[in-house]
């Protein structure tokens, strides 16, 4: 290979690993500075908690009302695109949890949180920011395939998994019912019914309302990320590693993996929309994991998980970027 063009291709890889690292670098500085803040004694480890209740009612279902209620999504979504991306996240997600049950022989509660790892993408936080340059306009209609399967699919199922397995072994309509009332009382899954139902109705909320609303998603992330980095602060990692190693190999490996085999029985989809499906799949975890996690007592592996992920996939991302560069499927955009 003549030198100049082996320096072409170094500085070709140089540039995508720096523009990754533009954007999950804030992600690491808001986990340092929480990581920081109880370290140091500014915050403690107990007030953390009311953090993560802020995020959990208030910011993210008003993120989630925000990204569905606007856009009609029948009209954004292929259907063959969201049938492959289900079926790899419920295939990833019932491998969580058949580990879990059926290999470790613990409760269905550790299972669907370690399922949650596995199978859900932040594909608002950090899926959307890094495909934008790479698949320009088509990154924002893409996400609505993603919120559908991840906000009305698998959240709710997992949710509803992990009740169960807090239900004991009480009768059949006990344990439907403590679900269903739980399912109705989440912040989250009544802002995904609203937002699906303005968005089937055409509804459009008062401008102070939006702004409100606004306001309070776009607090969801810095807040879940400093929230991340204080749990961390006291957080033991000891005998943590197997289910650590288990998660990231499910959500960095795995899941883009299953998506990229059942989209090669889909010929027919447009190539730039099956490598966006696939690089969607290899982001680390949403980064509410640790803070859902933290009503069914799973909230240091998660957020464990959610730390070492989301670094590892500065790796896995950067070469999954450059294998699809090198392919031609994906391109810069302005």
């Amino acid at each position: 290979m003549p030198a100049g063009a082996a320096f072409t291709m170094e500085a070709g890889v140089l540039a995508s690993l720096f523009e990754i690292l533009a954007i999950t670098g804030p992600i690491y500085i808001l986990i340092a500075l929480g990581f920081g803040a109880v370290r140091l004694r500014l915050l403690a480890t107990a007030e953390l908690r009311a953090l993560g209740v802020f995020v959990i009612s208030f910011a993210l279902p008003a993120l989630l009302f925000k990204a569905l209620s606007p856009r009609p999504l029948g009209a954004l979504i292929d259907p063959d695109a969201l049938f492959a991306y289900t079926l790899a996240s419920l295939l990833m997600a019932g491998l969580g949890i058949g580990l879990t049950v059926f290999v470790k022989r613990r409760g269905l509660q550790e299972g669907a949180m370690l399922a949650m790892g596995m199978a859900v993408s932040n594909s608002a936080f950090v899926g959307l920011p890094i495909a934008q340059p790479l698949f320009g306009a088509a990154a924002s209609a893409n996400l609505a395939i993603y919120l559908v399967v991840e906000s009305m699919i698998m959240l709710p199922l997992l949710l509803t998994v992990a009740e169960i397995g807090g239900s004991g072994r009480g009768r059949l309509g006990q344990v439907l019912r403590n679900v269903i009332g739980n399912l109705v009382r989440n912040p989250m899954i009544v802002a995904i019914v609203a937002g699906v139902a303005c968005a089937a109705l055409a509804v459009r909320i008062p401008l102070p309302l939006a702004r409100a609303v606004d306001m309070l998603a776009t607090a969801s992330a810095p807040v879940a990320l400093f929230y991340i980095g204080g749990t961390l602060a006291s957080l033991s990692v000891r005998g943590m590693a197997g289910s650590i190693g288990v998660i990231m190999a499910g959500k960095l490996g795995g899941h883009a993996l299953v998506v990229f085999l059942l989209l090669l029985a889909l010929p027919g989809l447009d190539p730039a929309l099956k490598a966006a499906l696939v690089l969607n799949a290899c982001m680390p975890m949403a980064s509410i994991y640790p803070i859902v996690a933290q009503k069914y007592g799973q909230q240091g592996i998660a957020a464990a998980a959610l730390v070492a992920t989301t670094v590892a996939s500065f790796l896995t991302i950067s070469a999954v970027v450059w294998v699809m560069k090198t392919h031609g499927l994906v391109g810069m955009h302005a």
